[in-house]
């Protein structure tokens, strides 16, 4: 049975997803153009867009299961795949880029052992590439969730992962 995970950890069923996602549709019901914040809303519900959920939306709103698949392979932000508790981004905009921004993420990936895209084995940390979270002042920047982490040297970047593991282990 597929599951899915809110941000407290608590497994849900497909029962449980159904029902949250039958209350987030209703909730934006009615208005033109709901579709977007139809998805952005599940997937802060769930931490990522399960099937049964996209389903469940396409069903609700009597919209195609094409076009609500469409969309959320469209836009980036989407994701079809549970993310991690930290979602680790690195900017490789110009001024990133140029900074360092590709060596950054060369070290996030050498040091959680992931790639681009994925989610490490014990669902703490997913691995992003941004493109410009208009900082480029303060090049490379990587964003964890929504904390802004500026001039980022990949001798730095051990620490940081540290810093969120004892973060984790503390129960923040």
């Amino acid at each position: 049975m597929t599951e899915a995970v809110l941000s407290s950890k608590k497994k849900l069923t497909e029962e449980e997803i159904v029902q949250q996602t039958d209350i987030i549709v209703a909730e934006c019901s009615g208005r033109e153009g709901a579709l977007i914040p139809v998805l952005q809303a599940a997937q802060g519900t769930f931490g990522y867009l399960p099937e049964i959920s996209l389903k469940r939306i396409s069903e609700k709103m009597d919209i195609h299961y094409s076009e609500v698949a469409g969309v959320v392979s469209f836009y980036k932000n989407f994701s079809i795949v549970p993310q991690g508790k930290y979602v680790i981004q690195v900017c490789l905009g110009t001024s990133c880029y140029v900074r360092g921004g590709k060596e950054v993420l060369k070290t996030f990936r050498d040091v959680l052992g992931i790639d681009i895209d994925q989610t490490t084995e014990d669902e703490l940390f997913s691995l992003k590439v941004g493109r410009c979270f208009g900082a480029c002042g303060l090049a490379p920047v990587v964003m964890v969730n929504d904390e802004v982490y500026q001039r980022v040297k990949p001798g730095r970047i051990e620490e940081i992962v540290q810093d969120l593991r004892d973060k984790e282990s503390e129960g923040e």
